[in-house]
């Protein structure tokens, strides 16, 4: 069994741009947003860049319409899009240790992490990072994504290009005319691979649960992630938890629920049980 769902970046050569290059702010969104605004950072599942989360990025400005504005930025991992010329990191906690330096200066506003499969993971890291920082999130958002303490490894990034296709294939993620494209297939290949790489290698270090509550998502139909997978992420949180299941939803069931994606974004996130210390 393989350990992420993807759905293909076409990885575009592009130039870098001239800001952060772990970070894009995804419009629409506030040109210059409020003293006190909430930032959304998500993190890209695997073979996915930051653009993934465009649709968000409107199903929250029209959440927020007139009321508090939320910037919503997004993670863009090396090696894709206009990261191609850059190594690729294959190393689940490197890859959230050179997260961590990018979002750090964020934490003076509200923050808010969000992880789709592969990101969950990330963001996860992440949230640890920025704890013992003394700089926690306000929340922890996990989708499609087993519980760090569920992770089971997995041998996908050693099959050759056909069984690496045949995996794409079965997370029902990627468009099918880009699977029978070599030109994509030779740029895309090689990310996903690192990116299945980096997740079935990861394991979970022993540490105190998260302070920041933390919300999971998942549909029932996911032909990767047990529904129970992802409801153990409550052992990983010792602040509220709270488990949002879509009926039929795939492991991309968030195509469908952008909406409903931000709604759980700008609302109150589940009250704390329990008070934590960060170690």
């Amino acid at each position: 069994m393989g350990c992420d769902g993807t759905a293909l970046t076409l990885p575009r050569p592009r130039p870098a741009p001239a800001a952060d290059p772990w970070l894009r702010r995804l419009r629409p969104g506030p040109a210059q947003p409020a003293a006190g605004a909430a930032r959304v950072v998500c993190f890209p599942h695997a073979g996915g860049g930051a653009g993934a989360y465009r649709p968000l990025a409107t199903a929250v400005a029209a959440r927020t319409a007139g009321g508090r504005p939320y910037e919503v930025l997004a993670v863009q991992y090396p090696g894709r899009n206009d990261r191609i010329r850059e190594s690729r990191v294959e190393d689940l906690r490197a890859l959230a240790a050179g997260v961590h330096r990018a979002v750090a200066p964020l934490a003076g506003r509200p923050l808010i992490l969000l992880g789709h499969s592969m990101g969950a993971l990330v963001a996860y890291e992440v949230a640890r990072l920025l704890e013992r920082a003394g700089t926690g999130p306000a929340h922890l958002l996990v989708s499609s994504a087993w519980a760090p303490s569920r992770v089971r490894g997995g041998t996908v990034h050693l099959r050759d290009d056909e069984g690496l296709i045949e995996e794409i294939r079965r997370t029902r993620g990627t468009d099918p005319r880009l699977l029978d494209n070599p030109d994509v297939l030779a740029m895309a290949l090689p990310v996903v691979r690192s990116d299945y790489r980096a997740v079935e290698t990861y394991r979970d270090r022993a540490g105190p649960p998260l302070a920041a509550p933390v919300t999971a998502l998942t549909g029932d139909d996911d032909p990767l992630v047990d529904v129970e997978d992802v409801a153990a992420w409550r052992q990983h949180t010792a602040g509220g938890f709270r488990l949002r299941v879509f009926p039929g939803g795939d492991h991309f069931y968030l195509s469908g629920h952008w909406a409903e994606l931000a709604d759980h974004l700008v609302t109150a996130p589940p009250r704390p049980v329990a008070a934590a210390v960060a170690g």
